[in-house]
């Protein structure tokens, strides 16, 4: 059995990209594979987009594509690693620490473009694991740079994710687990992002 750490980056990625999953409604799904970057509008670059490299994480958060409207498109945005470091290098917590006064934690809010966020990460059935993913929120200027700098390709993965599910549905785990990304773990030079946890 692998021992895995409770909080670890794990990922698709290269010497160059890494890949984060998102969900989006077919409107803006449709017109960011047609250009190859997420257009405003549909897009709305003023909310806060959160990047998930773990395929099941988004998968429990989109149901498979299945949850809402909103989310039924599965899409592998794969960023270049510096804007990738970039976000971790300018994160905060996306909760403040016991700790902090609300001053300083509204100081440091107004400071990070970036939320950084851990959430249980799921099995095939998608129920939670003793370690954690990481869920990363750009907003303000981290979405510009997001959208206009960071991306290298966008690529629809819903069918992957239907043909997934569908052998969970059946049983058929192993056919299941062959099909899912090969992620491994990525290494940042970025010492603060292990710093929050999302909740249980």
């Amino acid at each position: 059995m692998i021992d895995i750490p409770e909080k670890q980056i794990r990922a698709v990625h290269d010497e160059n990209t890494i890949r984060v999953y998102q969900a989006y409604s077919h409107a803006i799904a449709d017109t960011a594979l047609e250009e190859g970057r997420f257009v405003s509008p549909p897009f709305k670059m003023d909310r806060m987009t959160w990047i998930k490299p773990s395929f099941l994480w988004m998968m429990y958060r989109a149901g498979w594509g299945f949850k809402d409207a909103g989310q039924s498109r599965i899409l592998a945005i794969d960023i270049t690693r510096d804007g990738f470091a970039w976000a971790l290098e300018h994160s905060c917590p996306s909760h403040p620490d016991p700790s902090m006064s609300k001053e300083d934690w509204a100081r440091l809010k107004a400071a990070s473009p970036v939320r950084i966020q851990w959430d249980p990460e799921r099995d095939l059935h998608l129920q939670p694991l003793a370690h954690r993913s990481i869920q990363i929120g750009v907003h303000g200027d981290a979405v510009r740079r997001y959208v206009d700098d960071w991306i290298v390709r966008i690529t629809d993965v819903t069918s992957l994710a239907k043909t997934i599910f569908s052998h969970v549905e059946t049983g058929d785990l192993a056919k299941a687990e062959a099909l899912l990304p090969a992620e491994r773990p990525y290494v940042a030079d970025a010492p603060k992002w292990t710093a929050s946890q999302g909740t249980p």
